[in-house]
Formats: structure tokens, C-alpha cells, sequence
């Protein structure tokens, strides 16, 4: 019999998985993702049940990686930041951009030669006005390059040519200076020069090094050190995104001379409670038509959702089978993948190709864009299969410290997501215990219901987004936009009622 501690562990980094975005054009990577899952049904992970996160003691590695850095003259960071900037990608659109864009990377450890990639593009109008923002994807492992910005809110999409780039006219870079950056070491162009560094992955040390790259990132961009400075992601950013805040606030704390100034965060379908995930994702599974009621009631008899769950509820889950559906947009068509290997969409959604993964994988390939980004040359793949040593249950204690501490906190889920759910999200939040300051009412784009609202104490913002997935600014750009727009300006997404 398998034991509870076991199968909540199951549990949990299956939930991890399916918050990762699979790859279609890397066959491998879901033998590689499977193998994962298998491995932690078999090792379950003492660290992985620790219920809450706790901030690293990265004192001293600030303090060397910022002599180190400091070691460099003005001259010489103005150096790297001119080296790093692109002067065009293969195929962006004729006549070039109105805007600025650096990618290159930080050193996060001497020692171990860990360096994150990153990718900002700055804004096509004032850009010295506007704040900086942070994207990160989640996976654990996946690459924010590849979806945050060449898929959902970036500049550019990749053309289904996979050499031709056109322009996204809801870029985030329209209000905001936006980096992706490409985390832990080994996801994407993120590389460590000691092996062993992939072995030691997890959110302690992503945090860690998210806020030594973040340190060392402002030396070469000074002119950013001052500026508002925001913090976004989806899926299990719901970790990285809540945890790096925590960082930055606990090391702002000791009046350290590279203080960020961190103004909030907003998160997109996030793994919030490995528990609660799955508790919503029943309910969601259910309501939306994707289960019977049989198995609806059967997994209901038998599953708690907590510690406490075994076999039989196991055994209840195995018995959903939603059918060949996207389940990170239930209502979105697949891309089908044909036997003389080609490759085509089942429909048509307008703004949204479900094959745009296989044309992202093939152009990032390309040694030429490579080269562009001042990438070293290598073999890209969306995610990596990196062993994962800790990862709280719940981000609830986090993001109620975050609270506490007067930080802005908004979380927004696209309505259409059937992996980190909309109900899956009410249910973490309802275990904040915060009260409602301005109730739950429709906001508006373009004189259309762009989504719901609901606003607690303490500025803690929730909002759906009708319509959209699991990547919302991939499905419905627009909406995205204004939900962003109105968080940077710290007021409600606008609700304008047909006259």
C-alpha cells in the first residue's frame, strides 16, 4: 500500500507538470517530463513538503557578486551594455523598430560560472518614464523567451514560415520596459559551467539567483536603479514571482546600497496550493462539462484534498479523461500533428495559433538568431528536465506576508484554463481570510465584458479574464494590456456600461 506521504507527493509534482506548458515540437520533452514525475513517485522529496518558503541567506553571495561587479569601471559596464545590445533579429519587420532591445547575460555565481539569459525591450515611447518590469514563465524549467515573449506578450510573434517575425501590437513594452528572463540555469540560454548546478535546482536558489541577477543587471543599467520596478509571471510563477518579492523586500530591509525598488506584483494562473490546485481543477473539470457526474462524486467521496488523501482517491482521479482538448484552453483548438510530419491547426481562433509552438522552437534554433540575441550556440528546447529539490505546498503564507508588508498584490486567471484554474485560485484566496473592500463586478475593453474584479484589504486585487487560457496575453492580448495598464497605475481595470 502506498503510503500518504507518497501519494500527496504524487499529487503535488503531477500538479507541477501539468502547470509546465507542454512542447509539441520537442517529442522528447514529455518522455523526459513523465520521467520526472515517475522519479518523485519514487523519491518523494522531504524539502517539497515544507510548507512554506523561507528566504535564502544570500548576504554574502550579494556581497561578492556586487565586489565583483563594482570591480568593473562605468566605461566598462557601459561596455557590456552596448555589447548587448541587438541591433535587429532575423525577420523582424521591414524598415526595423522604434524601440531599443539588449539580451546577454549576468553572472550569478563566479564559482559554479551560473549566468542568466535575459531579453529586454524597452518601450517605443518614453521610455525614461516608464517602470520596469520583470517577466518570468514558470514550468519549474520553462523558458519565459519562448512563451512570455515570443508567444503572449512580447514585441514580436514568430510567423508560421518560422523566419518571419510580426509585430504584436499589444506588447506589454507599450507601457512598461519588460525583461524575460530565462530561470534557474539550464532553462533556455541559462547555463551553468558546473554540471552538478541542474542537480540542485528549486525555489530557494531560483529566488536567490533571480535577485543576484536583478542586482547585478542594474550595475550595467544603472539608469534603471531608481525606477518602479514590477514583478509578473503565470503558472508556477506563482511561486517565483511571490518568492523573489519576499527577497527583495527581506534584502531592502538591510539598507543595502542596491535596494530595488519593488512597487508590486501580478501574477497569471498561478500555482498558488498544490492542494487547493487540484480541488479546483475537479471543480472546474466538472462544471465545464469534462467529467461525469459519477466520477465527479466518486473523486468527491474519496479525496480530502490534503495530506490525508491515499490510493483511493488515486484511484478516482485515473477514472477523468477530458479527451484530445488543449486543457490549458478548453475551448481553443489543438494543433495536430500529421503523420508525414506536418503540422495544423483544427480551427481557427482570431490572434491565437496552437501550433505557434513548433515555429518559436524552429526560429530560436536558428544560428543566426542565436547570434542576434549574443546567445552561445546551442540546442534550445522550451523546458528542462531539472531535478527540483524544494517547493513550498502553499505560496498562502508568502503571499499573506507580502500583504502585511504593504506591497501591491494582484493575481488575474484567465477564465478558459483548466490546469491552475479560476476556482483553484478563489480557494487559495479564500484561505487569505481578507476582506472584501470593493466587490466582484465586470470590467470593459473596447465596450465589451474583458473580465471580473474583486478587491480585499490591504490592495490584494483578483481579476478573471474572460475568454482567455492558461497564457492570457497568448489568447486575448488586448484584455491583457489594459488589466496591466491598470495595475501599473495602482487603480481597477475600467468598467464603462453601454450608454
Amino acid at each position: 500500500m502506498v503510503g500518504n506521504n507518497t501519494v500527496a507527493s504524487l499529487f503535488y509534482y503531477s500538479l507541477l507538470i501539468i502547470c509546465a506548458a507542454a512542447w509539441h515540437a520537442d517529442a522528447s520533452q514529455a518522455d523526459r517530463l513523465r520521467e520526472f514525475i515517475r522519479s518523485r513517485r519514487n523519491s518523494p522529496s522531504e524539502a517539497a513538503d515544507k510548507g512554506t518558503f523561507e528566504v535564502a541567506n544570500i548576504g554574502h553571495s550579494v556581497a561578492s557578486s556586487l565586489l565583483s561587479t563594482s570591480s568593473y569601471s562605468d566605461s566598462e559596464q557601459s561596455a557590456l551594455k552596448a555589447a548587448d545590445k541587438i541591433t535587429a533579429l532575423p525577420g523582424q519587420p521591414d524598415g526595423g523598430v522604434d524601440f531599443d532591445q539588449y539580451a546577454g547575460y549576468v553572472t550569478v555565481d563566479e564559482k559554479n560560472g551560473r549566468a542568466l539569459f535575459y531579453y529586454l525591450v524597452e518601450a517605443p515611447q518614453d521610455a525614461s518614464a516608464k517602470p520596469l518590469l520583470l517577466w518570468l514563465n514558470g514550468g519549474p524549467g520553462c523558458s519565459s523567451l519562448g512563451y512570455g515573449a515570443m508567444q503572449e506578450l512580447g514585441p514580436f510573434r514568430v510567423n508560421s514560415d518560422n523566419k518571419t517575425l510580426s509585430r504584436n501590437k499589444a506588447a506589454w513594452n507599450n507601457v512598461a520596459n519588460v525583461i524575460f528572463l530565462e530561470s534557474p540555469a539550464g532553462v533556455g540560454f541559462s547555463y551553468s559551467n558546473t554540471s552538478s548546478d541542474y542537480g540542485l535546482s528549486g525555489d530557494r536558489r531560483t529566488a536567490a539567483d533571480a535577485y543576484l541577477f536583478l542586482a547585478n543587471w542594474l550595475e550595467r543599467f544603472p539608469e534603471y536603479k531608481s525606477r518602479p520596478f514590477y514583478i509578473s509571471g503565470e503558472s508556477y510563477a506563482g511561486h517565483y514571482v511571490p518568492e523573489l518579492a519576499a527577497t527583495i523586500l527581506t534584502q531592502n530591509s538591510y539598507n543595502s546600497r542596491t535596494a530595488i525598488n519593488l512597487r508590486g506584483i501580478l501574477v497569471g494562473n498561478p500555482l498558488l496550493d498544490s492542494y487547493m490546485n487540484l480541488k479546483g481543477a475537479v471543480a472546474y473539470y466538472w462544471s465545464h462539462g469534462l467529467m461525469s457526474d459519477e466520477v465527479f462524486d466518486n473523486i468527491t467521496r474519496h479525496c480530502k484534498y490534503d495530506s490525508s488523501d491515499g490510493v483511493a482517491c488515486s484511484g478516482a482521479l485515473e477514472a477523468v479523461d477530458p479527451g484530445q482538448i488543449d486543457p490549458y484552453n478548453v475551448y481553443a483548438p489543438i494543433c495536430v500533428d500529421a503523420a508525414n510530419g506536418a503540422y495544423y491547426p483544427t480551427g481557427y481562433l482570431p490572434g491565437y495559433d496552437p501550433c505557434s509552438d513548433y515555429y518559436t522552437y524552429s526560429y530560436l534554433n536558428d544560428p543566426a538568431v542565436q547570434n542576434a540575441f549574443h546567445a552561445r550556440t546551442t540546442s534550445w528546447s522550451a523546458c528542462a528536465n531539472l531535478n527540483w529539490t524544494d517547493a513550498p505546498i502553499s505560496m498562502v503564507p508568502t503571499v499573506a506576508g507580502l500583504i502585511e508588508k504593504k506591497l501591491p498584490v494582484w493575481i488575474f486567471s484567465g477564465d478558459f484554463d483548466s490546469v491552475c484554474p479560476l476556482p483553484a485560485t478563489r480557494f487559495s484566496i479564500h484561505d487569505l481570510n481578507l476582506h472584501v473592500t470593493t466587490p466582484w463586478r465586470p470590467w470593459t475593453v473596447n465596450m465589451e465584458v474583458g473580465g471580473y474584479v474583486q478587491q480585499y484589504q490591504g490592495g490584494f486585487t483578483f481579476a478573471s479574464v474572460r475568454g482567455a487560457g492558461h497564457m492570457v496575453p497568448s489568447s486575448q492580448a488586448d484584455r491583457a494590456l489594459v488589466l496591466l495598464d491598470s495595475f501599473l497605475k495602482g487603480v481597477l481595470p475600467p468598467y464603462v456600461q453601454e450608454q
